[in-house]
């Protein structure tokens, strides 16, 4: 992908930073709108939909989390990066659970930002609609597979088919917490259960949350529409649930 005639919206508070983001990402073919902050967005929004929109955190008045959460209730498949000049990992949850497909730390190098937003756009495809997934929920399961959402998974080898239709290898870790739905399905499965499960004899992470960014990195390769999970469900309070109906 080249840019093209996609379209970028960018919310940033910060003049100098705005101009530079927007005059880079024109240069590389983008066709780009800067905005200062939420009103100004909602009006760019409304006015027309953006194939991508790059939103920062920091914003005065409405924050980006917000601004992403409704941007995303707008549009189940526009791309959506933060940026965020708080290094912690909480922020980088926050914004993913926000609807946001991925996030990136200011001060960060242009090529970089080119970098995370083509892949966003890859996954979203180039005119901001959804690539087509291959239609793996309707085809019979293969020999040795089991279906896992959008997804069929092969418990042995860990192979998983991906709801768009390409073949991954599972990390341990991975699997094991593939595993631990499917012997637990339609149940409430807590995030402290879950994360203490899949660590083994290892010391579990110390930050009460990394459960919920395996959780977000697993959804895109076995829900259909990870914004809109359905397979793997969030249970406020609690943890995530499994349905095995779901596809």
């Amino acid at each position: 992908m080249t840019g093209g005639n996609t379209s970028l919206l960018v919310v940033e508070d910060d003049p100098f930073q705005r101009e530079t983001v927007c005059a880079y990402l024109t240069g590389q073919g983008f066709a780009v709108e800067g905005v200062a902050d939420g009103p100004a967005f909602r009006a760019a929004v409304e006015a027309a939909m953006p194939d991508a929109a790059l939103v920062d955190i920091g914003l005065p008045g409405e924050d980006g989390f917000s601004l992403a959460r409704w941007l995303r209730g707008q549009s189940p498949t526009v791309g959506i990066i933060m940026l965020t000049a708080a290094n912690e990992l909480v922020d980088r949850v926050v914004g993913l659970e926000s609807g946001a497909d991925d996030y990136i730390t200011k001060p960060f190098e242009p090529r970089e930002l080119l970098a995370r937003l083509r892949a966003v756009m890859r996954r979203v495809g180039v005119d901001g609609k959804p690539a087509a997934p291959a239609p793996v929920a309707n085809e019979p399961l293969a020999a040795n597979m089991v279906r896992f959402g959008a997804a069929q998974l092969n418990p042995r080898s860990g192979i998983l088919r991906c709801a768009d239709g390409s073949e991954d290898q599972l990390t341990e870790s991975e699997l094991a917490l593939i595993k631990l739905f499917l012997d637990n399905p339609n149940k409430a499965l807590h995030r402290d259960w879950l994360l203490e499960r899949i660590s083994g004899d290892e010391e579990p992470e110390a930050f009460d949350r990394a459960i919920d960014l395996r959780i977000m990195r697993l959804r895109r390769k076995v829900e259909r529409y990870p914004s809109r999970p359905m397979a793997l469900r969030t249970v406020r309070g609690v943890g995530y649930l499994f349905d095995p109906e779901a596809v």
